[in-house]
């Protein structure tokens, strides 16, 4: 259907193919190019459309906005006109971030103005929250872990959103259908409606101005017109405590005793003592007592350190964006070896909105030698992060999988790109090759698997099965099987001769990280953000033993080439190996560096060297005496993953510098 966008039409409605308005008479086209299907929404200076642009051959959707006052000549009027063109100009400026609109046409056609932008399929928070229970304190986290980087972003680009809240966030349903946002998925969250925006200089002081925004979400200081960029994380915060009790923010404040009182709504929910103290800043009145930066919330909110992907979210978006000269992104230092001592300062320190960053230093464990080990390549291509590598078994080949969406396949003998596959739709969290070097599996966020034939440099076919996004694959010593953990809290067992799914191994509470076929193909070893390492017999599909010793999220595991080791490392800072005593693990030492998180670990074939990558480099151990043997250092940013050649004559390591480094003793 095509709609009519007179305002004054009496009949909008028209067949697809239709040009003209056979009511009115007026264009159904705008520009010769978007089309509107159906009103999607209203207020009292226009409406919103669905809309489908037909330039492209794959006609996506989108939306358009027309502004048509109904009270013409008044101050209000000249006021939303004006608002209009802010709208335009702010998501002409932010709208390169994956987690707000495009901007695709800005324009005036038959006396009304126009905006047309990408639209997000899916619903807000309003919406699913209607539509639901209440939210958890898990999907209070996940907000705030995906909106604060985004206030970051519009933060550093001197801009204040001023109208936060439910309606104003979207939860995607599906990817986009153009092309030039870059780093989207399904569930993401996008923050929409900029109508409401403000620039602010660096040399202004708070004035007086017009109150914008929605009464029960706006900050004290906002009912006054004096908007700071800590508003924002009040109007952030108040949406929290709606999503949690589904109560008015209105009933949520008693006037009588000046305090929130949302606590007494949560309906008896279990809740943490330590994310209410995070609201409660982000709730406070006055605005210098309220957190000053987004990423002051996200230290609070992970006293243990800020996940990397939350940080890479910050760092990517803050480095590839043109930013205001006075704000430095966040970047981790690359600190120099000190006495031991383990005070955990993974997080950003920050004293004033968008003033310098300086993190303060970690002291870490002192390596006993200095670095044997000297950086062959560098090898430059891809344009995000380096999630997983894999060696092939004749050594000439390294795949790379990247958070864009890529894998890149290196010949090493020239230390070159040889070929990039394409297919995700979503990061590529996990490669692995086959023993036979003829396969390579790459698990994703889009929920795929995808099987490649190396050989030839084209896709075989897809696996899939997982509800969530896969987060690690690997193959079996004789590569008839294939493994993926997802953030679903299973694991699959797929059968490669014919490449289906064999069975599936439930047990985990929370995602899976980590997986390890032991040396004889017999056992499996997951990590899980559930804290804890589980063995699985594979032959009865059944679990063999439960390793509880970590006290946070377990990323990697690693079989000893003998077998009688198992090593696993955590957020907790700490590496834990294992050895079998009768029928059970137990812990046999501790490697422990400092407090940071542990990405990645890997044992050299020998057995006798253990790698670990982490936000200082790649420490690398003797696995014996647990002795710090040397730390490697050259990369700019956390090492995500490490692993040796099956000779291990040469280590590779991938970062979120988005580099690959080829070393070599």
């Amino acid at each position: 259907m095509s709609y009519c966008l007179n305002p004054h039409c009496t009949h909008p409605q028209n067949s697809d193919d239709s040009k003209f308005c056979l009511t009115c008479g007026a264009k159904l086209l705008l520009r010769e190019r978007y089309r509107a299907i159906k009103p999607i929404g209203f207020g009292g200076f226009g409406k919103t459309f669905l809309a489908i642009d037909e330039d492209k051959p794959s006609r996506p959707p989108c939306v358009i906005k027309q502004f048509f006052p109904q009270t013409q000549g008044s101050q209000n009027t000249a006021k939303a006109v004006e608002l209009f063109h802010q709208e335009a100009v702010r998501l002409d400026q932010l709208g390169k971030h994956p987690q707000i609109p495009d901007l695709l046409a800005h324009f005036e056609q038959d006396k009304n103005l126009y905006l047309v932008q990408e639209y997000i399929e899916g619903e807000n928070l309003e919406q699913e929250l209607s539509r639901n229970d209440t939210f958890n304190e898990a999907k209070i986290r996940q907000l705030l872990d995906d909106l604060l980087p985004v206030l970051q972003f519009i933060h550093t680009h001197q801009v204040i959103h001023r109208d936060i809240k439910p309606a104003n966030i979207i939860r995607r349903s599906a990817s986009p259908t153009h092309t030039s946002s870059i780093g989207t998925f399904p569930g993401q969250l996008v923050l929409v409606d900029f109508g409401a925006a403000k620039v602010v200089t660096t040399t202004q002081l708070p004035l007086m101005g017009t109150v914008i925004g929605s009464p029960e979400y706006i900050a004290p200081e906002q009912t006054r017109g004096q908007a700071v960029y800590a508003s924002d994380i009040y109007s952030l915060g108040v949406t929290c405590i709606h999503l949690l009790t589904q109560v008015s923010p209105f009933d949520l404040f008693d006037i009588n005793e000046d305090r929130w009182i949302w606590r007494d709504y949560l309906k008896g929910q279990p809740f943490s003592a330590q994310l209410g103290r995070v609201l409660d800043k982000m709730l406070m009145t006055i605005p210098s007592q309220r957190y000053q930066t987004p990423v002051q919330v996200l230290n609070d909110l992970h006293p243990d350190g800020i996940p990397a992907n939350v940080m890479g979210n910050i760092q990517l978006h803050s480095t590839s964006s043109t930013v205001s000269p006075n704000v430095t992104p966040t970047r981790k230092p690359t600190p120099s070896p000190s006495v031991a001592s383990t005070p955990k300062t993974t997080s950003v320190q920050t004293s004033a909105p968008l003033s310098r960053q300086t993190p303060v230093k970690p002291q870490r464990v002192t390596p006993k030698q200095a670095p044997s080990w000297s950086c062959l390549y560098t090898l430059k291509g891809h344009r995000s992060a380096v999630t997983s590598l894999a060696f092939s078994s004749t050594e000439d080949i390294l795949a790379s999988g990247s958070q864009d969406q890529t894998i890149e396949i290196w010949q090493l003998e020239r230390g070159k790109r040889w070929y990039t596959l394409t297919g995700h739709t979503n990061w590529v969290t996990s490669i692995a090759i086959s023993p036979n070097g003829e396969i390579l599996a790459s698990g994703s966020r889009d929920r795929t698997i995808e099987i490649w034939d190396l050989k030839k440099g084209k896709r075989w076919y897809t696996l899939t099965g997982h509800q969530d996004g896969v987060e690690v694959v690997a193959f079996s010593p004789k590569g008839e099987v294939l493994a993926s953990g997802s953030r679903d809290h299973t694991i699959e067992i797929w059968d490669m001769k014919k490449g289906k799914r064999w069975y599936t191994l439930s047990g985990h509470s929370d995602r899976i990280y980590g997986l390890a076929f032991s040396p004889d193909g017999r056992m499996l070893a997951s990590g899980s953000k559930d804290n804890t390492v589980r063995l699985w017999d594979l032959q009865k599909a059944r679990e063999l033993d439960r390793l509880e010793d970590h006290s946070d999220w377990v990323r990697s595991v690693a079989f000893r080439s003998d077998g009688q080791q198992l090593a696993s490392g955590s957020r907790d800072g700490m590496i834990k190996l294992w050895q079998p005593q009768g029928q059970r693990w137990t812990v046999q030492r501790t490697l422990r560096a400092d407090q940071s998180d542990v990405f990645s670990i890997a044992y050299s074939p020998n057995g006798q060297l253990l790698a670990s990558g982490n936000q200082h480099g790649i420490d690398l151990w003797d696995v014996h005496n647990g002795t710090l043997l040397e730390t490697l250092t050259e990369h700019s940013s956390d090492i995500l993953f490490v692993t040796f050649c099956h000779k291990g004559l040469r280590l590779a390591s991938g970062s979120y510098d988005g580099t690959v480094k080829v070393w070599q003793r």
